[in-house]
C-alpha cells in the first residue's frame, strides 16, 4: 500500500495537466487553423489531432527510453485509439445532442485509418516472418528501423493528400489574431502535456510493482485514457459549438498519427533500432481496435450522424473491452498470450 498510493497520486495529477494544457491546446490549435485558412476537417486532422497526439507520442518515447518498455508505449497507444474511436464521439454526440458527419470524414479520413491500422498490422507481420523468435511459447515481432520507415511513409501519403485538399478549398474570411501569441500558447501547452504523461507513465511502471499486474494492462487503460484527455477536449468543444466534422476529424487524425508516427518513432530512437514486440499480445488488441473502428464506421456512415441511441452504443462497447482487459488480468479468459 505504501508505493500504491503514490502511483495514484501520481496518476490524478498527471491527468489533470493533461487536462488542463489539452484545454489550452485546443484554443490555440482552432485560432491557428482559422488564421491560416484550413478546411475544417484538416484542422482536426492534422493541426488540432497531431497537437492533442503528443501525449501518447512522449508515452512511447518515455517508455522507451526512460524504462525500456515499449510494450507499455505500444499499448498505451492501441488503448488510446481504441478510446478515442469509441469513447470520445460517444461522449461528443451526447454532449452535442448529436454529431453530424460530412462525406469527407467517412469517406477519407475514417478509410485511411482503416489503411493506417491494416499497415501497422502488416509491419508488426513482417517483424515475425524476417527475424522470427519463440518467446514463451509465443512469437516476437521485432521491428527496426528500416520496418518503421513503412508506417512513416504513410504517413508522408496521408499529409500529401490532406495538402492537397487546402490548395483546393477557398478560405472565408476571418477576424485577424495573434498569430505568434497562438503558438507559444500551443508550445506552452505540449510542454504541460509531456510533465502530464512523464507522471502517467511512471505511475504505470509502479502500479505494475505494487500490484503485479503487467504494465500493458495499464498502458491499456490508464495511461490510454490520460493521454487521451487533449483529443477529448478538442472533439468535444467541436461538437459542442456545432462543428461535427472537426470533431470526428481530431479523432480519425489523432489515432491515424499515433499508429503511424508514434510507434514507429520509438523504434527509431531506440539504441540500436531494433525492439522486440510480444505478437501475442499485440494482435488481439488491434483485433479489438479494428472491430472498434468498423463499429464506428457504421453507425458514422448511416445518415451522415452519430445520435444519442449510436453514441451510447459506442460507449458500451469501449465497456466491454474495459471488462475483457479485467478478465485477462484475472485470467478468466486468455485471449491475449502476453497478459
Amino acid at each position: 500500500m505504501v508505493s500504491l498510493l503514490p502511483a495514484l497520486g501520481l496518476v490524478v495529477v498527471g491527468t489533470v495537466i493533461v487536462w488542463v494544457a489539452g484545454g489550452r491546446l485546443e484554443s490555440a490549435s482552432e485560432r491557428l487553423g482559422a488564421h491560416y485558412g484550413l478546411p475544417a476537417v484538416v484542422q482536426g486532422a492534422v493541426i488540432a489531432a497531431v497537437g492533442s497526439s503528443f501525449p501518447e507520442l512522449t508515452s512511447v518515447v518515455f517508455s522507451v527510453l526512460l524504462y525500456d518498455n515499449f510494450d507499455l508505449g505500444v499499448g498505451a497507444i492501441i488503448g488510446s485509439a481504441v478510446f478515442n474511436i469509441l469513447v470520445i464521439p460517444g461522449w461528443s454526440a451526447l454532449r452535442g445532442r448529436g454529431l453530424r458527419a460530412d462525406r469527407d470524414v467517412v469517406y477519407k479520413e475514417t478509410q485511411f485509418y482503416m489503411l493506417a491500422v491494416a499497415v501497422l498490422l502488416l509491419t508488426f507481420s513482417l517483424g515475425v516472418i524476417y527475424v522470427p523468435q519463440p518467446v514463451g511459447g509465443g512469437l516476437t515481432s521485432t521491428l527496426t528501423r528500416p520496418l518503421a520507415i513503412i508506417p512513416l511513409a504513410l504517413y508522408g501519403v496521408y499529409l500529401f493528400i490532406q495538402a492537397q485538399d487546402v490548395s483546393d478549398y477557398d478560405a472565408p474570411e476571418v477576424d485577424d489574431v495573434n498569430a505568434r501569441r497562438q503558438w507559444l500558447l500551443l508550445i506552452g501547452s505540449i510542454l504541460g502535456i509531456l510533465v502530464g504523461v512523464e507522471a502517467l507513465v511512471e505511475a504505470a511502471v509502479s502500479l505494475e510493482a505494487a500490484l503485479g499486474v503487467p504494465s500493458a494492462i495499464w498502458g491499456l487503460t490508464v495511461v490510454a485514457a490520460g493521454t487521451s484527455l487533449p483529443d477529448t477536449v478538442v472533439s468535444v468543444r467541436a461538437a459542442e459549438a456545432g462543428r461535427g466534422p472537426t470533431s470526428l476529424a481530431n479523432v480519425l487524425g489523432s489515432n491515424t498519427f499515433d499508429l503511424l508516427v508514434a510507434i514507429p518513432v520509438g523504434v527509431l530512437l531506440v539504441p540500436g533500432g531494433r525492439i522486440d514486440l510480444d505478437f501475442g499480445t499485440a494482435v488481439p488488441m488491434m483485433g479489438f481496435l479494428t472491430i472498434a473502428t468498423l463499429g464506428f464506421l457504421v453507425v458514422t456512415r448511416t445518415d451522415l450522424e452519430l445520435d444519442r441511441s449510436e453514441a451510447v452504443a459506442l460507449l458500451a462497447m469501449y465497456g466491454v473491452f474495459l471488462l475483457w482487459m479485467v478478465m485477462e488480468t484475472l485470467g478468466v479468459t486468455r485471449l491475449v498470450p502476453g497478459v
